[in-house]
């Protein structure tokens, strides 16, 4: 009698999901971090790599957002600190917070960040359009906003940071 009713259960099931369809939804790949407290995500085919240690060599004469230069691979690139450019303290960085080795259109860079949280797929719809209440020296490089962890986070577009960045050495 409980075969049965094992067999019915299933066959019910059965029935029953062949009445779910299943529509695959666009995801894309985002790396989330943070910065002086504050979450942000960048878009991961924007993140060539994580550097969780890097030797950063100091560069003279260059600008305070410019860490210095690190060795990838026999690669040279420069590590900035963003935390000037989105007007947030560097309170909580230091020389073993990891570098995203972040890859734009016209810029390659290392970007210094206070900790990476995850990396991880997220659905096109759950990101949202940037919110009107935003900082004024945010409005261009905010692309998207959404919900991680139950923490709101800001997508910011890489290739504006680095144009932005880029325009300040002037």
């Amino acid at each position: 009698m409980a075969q049965n009713t094992l067999e019915q259960v299933l066959t019910q099931r059965l029935g029953a999901s062949k009445s779910i369809v299943n529509v695959d939804e666009p995801v894309q790949k985002l790396v989330f971090f943070e910065l002086a407290g504050r979450f942000f995500a960048f878009y991961g085919e924007r993140v060539r790599e994580i550097l969780a240690q890097a030797d950063v060599f100091f560069v003279p004469g260059s600008p305070p957002s410019l860490e210095g230069v690190i060795n990838v691979r026999g690669d040279i690139e420069s590590v900035i600190r963003p935390h000037s450019m989105l007007h947030l303290p560097e309170d909580g960085i230091g020389e073993s917070s990891p570098i995203l080795l972040g890859r734009g259109d016209t810029m390659v860079s290392g970007i210094r960040v206070d900790r990476v949280i995850d990396v991880v797929d997220v659905t096109q719809s759950s990101i949202g359009s940037p919110p009107a209440a935003l900082p004024e020296h945010m409005h261009h490089l905010v692309l998207g906003v959404l919900t991680f962890q139950t923490v709101p986070v800001a997508l910011l577009d890489l290739d504006k940071m680095f144009t932005n960045y880029m325009r300040e050495l002037g």
